[in-house]
């Protein structure tokens, strides 16, 4: 068996990475003018979903041997082997399958989700997430001039489920028209049980809604845990679209590929003419993904064994020298979700504390993310532990420091 290197640093800077060159624009909405205490190297980046590990040799290898045919002009998916590699991926894994004519695809999710939302809800009408949420279902929202109604996850101890009485309150408006679902959930982390998706799904049948399930995280569970795919839950309602990649979990966001399932065939028709892309892919992508589909099951089980232990290793460094921050193992993807209110009650920006005080970038707060996210931060935890390490001394010699001076 192959043993794979997820101890390895690499560097990332002069590469055109959002990691590395553009937090200032993302996470602070400013330029080169903002300045830190920090030099740019000098940062330990836990911030954007994407990771610091290596993109499988697999995929490397079917990327160099598209480039070996020396031709890159317009591409788009018209081998049926790509759907046979994702439909083996999907019915070994999750026990679950769809028709092939369901499948099209996008760059992204995000951009899929802005295309769906103008397909769907007029000008007057409402889009239903639950929140906290992924910053850009508000901003897919806000573009398309639709107004988003929030229902509040409800948290015990850092474990979240839905309020379903808010819930089914928001739904039954009748200028609401689309849920955007998260399922695992970002950034809780919560992996929704068979009960909790048939009550979402009973809910969204009942008041007619198109649900836009985000599933791109579904492969980035615990050991031993298990997502189930709403398309098993709901497997004939009509107005369900499910947006999967394997950009997520093979680090590989910058290849732009996403498969977006679209049961009703009007919809899949409007989506696809619509589509501002023309149905044009990028080559390498595509070789990538089937490769990823095909050849990486062993790297991801590999990954998942490595990410358990980051886990483990944040919870008990938190345990330990920061007790008053709340955190509980995400069931699923690579993100912690921590209330830090009681570490520091006297601060409400939390990526610029620890920008300028620790030299950590990292997300959180309702700037960042939709609604009920006041408090806490996300933090990546795909990269090597010695990484991780190094950020959660940082932030708690930060933490430390700016308490004792208040207490002067």
């Amino acid at each position: 068996m192959k043993k794979y290197n997820f101890d390895e640093i690499i560097e990332r800077r002069n590469t055109n990475a959002l990691n590395t060159d553009g937090f200032r624009e993302y996470i602070f909405h400013a330029g080169l003018e903002k300045v830190f205490p920090f030099e740019d190297e000098e940062f330990i980046r836990m911030w954007v979903a994407d990771m610091e590990f290596a993109t499988p040799l697999e995929i490397c290898e079917a990327i160099r041997e598209r480039v070996d045919r020396r031709i890159f002009g317009y591409s788009m998916i018209t081998d049926p082997g790509y759907y046979k590699a994702l439909m083996n991926w999907c019915t070994k894994r999750y026990d679950w399958s769809f028709k092939k004519e369901e499948l099209v695809f996008s760059p992204g999710v995000i951009p899929a989700l802005y295309q769906l939302l103008e397909d769907l809800v007029e000008k007057d009408e409402k889009v239903l997430t639950m929140t906290p949420a992924y910053g850009y279902f508000g901003h897919a929202a806000e573009y398309n001039h639709a107004a988003l109604v929030c229902t509040e996850l409800k948290n015990n101890h850092g474990y979240f489920t839905i309020d379903f009485d808010d819930f089914e309150r928001k739904a039954a408006d009748s200028k609401v028209k689309v849920l955007i679902f998260c399922n695992p959930h970002n950034p809780t982390g919560r992996i929704w049980t068979k009960e909790e998706l048939k009550r979402v799904a009973e809910i969204v049948k009942k008041y007619k809604l198109w649900i836009i399930s985000d599933e791109i995280h579904c492969d980035l569970v615990r050991q031993g845990l298990q997502y189930t795919p709403m398309g098993k839950i709901m497997p004939r309602y009509q107005k369900l679209v499910i947006c999967i990649s394997a950009s997520k979990t093979f680090n590989m966001a910058g290849l732009m590929l996403s498969n977006i399932l679209i049961r009703d065939r009007k919809e899949r028709e409007k989506f696809v003419s619509r589509d501002k892309i023309a149905r044009f892919l990028n080559p390498l992508s595509i070789a990538a993904h089937k490769a990823a589909y095909e050849e990486c099951n062993e790297w991801l089980e590999q990954l998942k064994t490595y990410m358990d232990a980051n886990f483990r290793y944040v919870k008990e460094y938190l345990d330990k020298f920061l007790p008053e921050a709340v955190f509980s193992i995400p069931q699923a993807t690579y993100l912690a979700w921590i209330d830090m209110s009681r570490c520091l009650p006297e601060v409400r920006d939390f990526p610029s504390f620890f920008a300028y005080n620790a030299g950590v970038l990292l997300e959180g707060g309702n700037s960042l993310f939709v609604g009920n996210a006041e408090g806490y931060i996300r933090l990546n935890l795909a990269m090597p532990r010695s990484v991780i390490k190094t950020g959660l001394e940082r932030m708690y010699h930060a933490i430390q420091n700016y308490n004792r001076s208040n207490e002067k």
